[in-house]
């Protein structure tokens, strides 16, 4: 045996850990969860204390409200309070000018309530991460505020604008315990981790494109598999970057560099798949010249390999010095003399690639030192993927609350007013998370007859042997402190964060406690009930299948594209490439491989049309260009080539004196990359694939 062989087999020799040592690596690992469940202990006391002191009406909201707002991490929980005020605010405001609109109408009170939690849950489906919670939580904040002025079968009563001031006043008061309590006992970390993420993801991108110059076309596909992925994990930045913004006002007031950066990331893979392809159709001798030609001019530290966590940090740890690489890399490519448009298209897609990077490593620049980052102000718009999500779950939010009440008034349930805030909740709440939505109301449901169970142990065997705070405050520390902990570990998460934030509505902490079993168990079994239900209609009207979706924003992109080839939609290229951009965000990670790749290639198809129409006429190929953007429009792939081939032999006519012979091969090289695209996937641009 060799040497290197024998090495290599000794660590595999010695790697039995010992009891120590694996008693040392799960206390570590165990460390993060138990003291955010000492944190959420520490937010729902600090808040039962000052509802108690402050005599407001019913603390159990307070204690609720700080136990759903503590996060494991500072920037999440910060970020998840200032939303969950807002969104608190508005729900009073919204059930005040129902109850308003309404005072004596009973039919007309429920259907307000129930289409104003349809309303919520189609914008709570439009945005995203806690902006989406917000929209989510005003429209249960109205059902909350609702459950407590009605009567037996749903009759409003006029006390409804103290009821809204007593509810916002109590879920403000446990808002403000979480946050005090988690900024006391946790620094933060969310930039470090976001820079991290960045950091790796650029570095992944930035080795990509510079090692396809020197692959062989028989790791193309890997390389495919690869960008894929890394689409998917562009796309997973935004809960980092929400929480990094919940930290730092300074990220807060010009996030917009931030999705700049995320912007970067997704055109660095585009134009990386532009020059992969095309490197893979010309001949092995023009693949020869052109790519050391690129490598060249790229710096060495850009070829950084497969870096990632502390690794990929050091790599990015002067970022404004990479991001002026970045840029002078871009010029020079652009300035690189080409023979001809295969060269003159790679090298483009290069340079474009590296502007991309440029943006990436001003994002990290920003998280780092936010006074060096370059910020452009821009308005920024909404881009929604796909409308029919939204608006099905709007649908089954009306369906659930509607029968919900419709059941309530027909029984004269006593409890029924529970049932149906609680299956509110349920469906608003979870109808944005598209398949995992009945997983996590069935969660939900197992979760609440847990939680029952250990709720009644507190409440009759813990509680009446208390008659101190302090005492109150340990009772609830023997159940909130191993459930945190549990919340903040992978396995069954959400099951153990609902039971954790459940815990205190279903004790009932009141100024004066009253043990009534009675009464206990009926308002659980009403809670229990409405769970069930909504987890029910969720099963009965399912959202979209990820295949289905995934169908869909293809359709939907192919369509856009269909329009801005005919002129019927007037697009600014980034407008075109936020756009695309969000599509690319929401594919379901089930999406097949060259469903991404599908997109990307609209998404360049579009670029390269905006760009043309606006030199067709300087170069004269306004004629040619214009019937094969009809064809695009028509899906006619084949067709269109035979047009832009006309254009491109328009283009390449010897002149007696050309003022941009530059410009005019650029030109020619997007009618090059327009033609690859249209050749690469003509199936679903003739909508074959759709």
């Amino acid at each position: 045996m060799s040497s290197s062989g024998f090495q290599a087999t000794r660590p595999f020799a010695s790697s039995t850990p010992t009891l120590l040592e694996r008693l040392i690596t799960v206390a570590r690992a165990a460390k993060r969860p138990i003291l955010f469940g000492l944190r959420l202990w520490a937010s729902v006391c600090l808040a039962s204390f000052l509802a108690f002191w402050l005599q407001l009406d019913s603390p159990t909201w307070a204690a609720t409200t700080a136990a759903i707002t503590a996060q494991p991490s500072l920037g999440a929980t910060l970020r998840k309070a200032s939303f969950r005020m807002v969104g608190t605010i508005i729900g009073a405001v919204a059930i005040v000018i129902i109850t308003i609109c309404f005072p004596q109408n009973r039919v007309g009170f429920l259907l307000s309530l129930a289409l104003w939690g349809s309303a919520c849950g189609f914008v709570a489906t439009i945005l995203e991460n806690f902006a989406s919670y917000a929209a989510a939580l005003a429209g249960y904040t109205a059902a909350i505020v609702a459950m407590y002025q009605l009567g037996e079968t749903g009759g409003a009563s006029g006390d409804v604008l103290m009821l809204a001031i007593d509810r916002a006043s109590e879920i403000c008061v446990g808002i403000v315990c979480a946050g005090v309590v988690l900024a006391g006992t946790d620094f933060g970390g969310a930039r470090r981790e976001l820079f991290a993420k960045i950091a790796s993801l650029t570095a992944a991108v930035a080795n990509g494109l510079t090692a396809t110059f020197g692959m062989p076309k028989s790791q193309f596909l890997e390389a495919q598999l690869v960008r894929r992925q890394l689409v998917r994990d562009v796309a997973a930045l935004s809960p980092a970057i929400d929480q990094a913004i919940g930290e730092s006002s300074e990220l807060r007031a010009r996030s917009r560099v931030l999705q700049d950066a995320v912007s970067g990331l997704f055109t660095v893979i585009a134009s990386w798949r532009i020059v992969a392809e095309h490197l893979r159709e010309v001949a092995d001798e023009a693949g020869a010249r052109m790519a050391p030609a690129v490598l060249r001019v790229i710096p060495d530290h850009f070829r950084c390999g497969h870096l990632e966590g502390e690794a990929a940090t050091r790599w990015a740890a002067d970022p404004l010095e990479l991001r002026q690489s970045a840029r002078e890399t871009a010029f020079a490519l652009m300035r690189l003399p080409a023979q001809d448009p295969s060269e003159r298209l790679v090298t483009d897609r290069a340079a474009q690639a590296m502007l991309g990077l440029a943006h990436a490593f001003n994002g990290l620049l920003f998280i780092d030192d936010p006074r060096l980052a370059d910020v452009q102000p821009r308005i920024a718009r909404l881009h929604v993927p796909d409308w029919l999500p939204p608006s099905i779950n709007a649908g089954r939010i009306f369906v659930t609350m509607g029968l919900a009440q419709l059941f309530w008034i027909i029984t004269a349930w006593p409890d029924g007013a529970s049932a149906v805030t609680f299956a509110a909740v349920i469906v608003i709440l979870f109808s944005p998370r598209d398949e995992q939505a009945y997983p996590l109301a069935l969660d939900f449901f197992y979760a609440m007859i847990l939680v029952a169970i250990v709720a009644a142990v507190i409440d009759f065997v813990v509680l009446p042997k208390m008659e101190t705070f302090l005492g109150f405050s340990l009772a609830l520390g023997l159940a909130l402190v191993p459930l945190g902990a549990l919340s903040a570990q992978p396995w069954k998460a959400a099951m153990f964060s609902v039971m954790a934030f459940n815990l205190s509505p279903l004790i009932g902490i009141r100024n004066v406690m009253v043990y009534d079993a009675s009464q206990f168990f009926n308002s659980a079994i009403g809670i229990i009930i409405g769970t069930g239900f909504a987890a029910l209609i969720i099963r009965l009207i399912p959202p979209l299948s990820q295949a289905q979706r995934s169908r869909r924003l293809l359709a939907l992109t192919l369509r856009d594209l269909q329009r801005l080839a005919e002129r019927k939609r007037t697009v600014a290229p980034r407008d075109w490439q936020d756009r695309i951009f969000a599509r690319l965000a929401v594919l379901p990670q089930t999406a097949e491989l060259h469903q991404g790749a599908q997109l990307v290639a609209a998404l360049s198809l579009g670029n390269e049309i905006i760009r043309l129409r606006r030199v067709a006429d300087r170069f004269g190929i306004r004629q040619e260009l214009e019937p094969a953007l009809y064809a695009i429009a028509d899906r006619e792939s084949g067709v269109a080539v035979q047009w832009l081939a006309q254009a491109d032999r328009v283009l390449a006519m010897p002149r007696e004196q050309d003022p941009d012979p530059n410009a005019r091969l650029l030109a020619r090289a997007r009618l090059c990359a327009m033609t690859e695209a249209l050749t690469l996937f003509a199936d679903y641009f003739d909508g074959k694939e759709t």
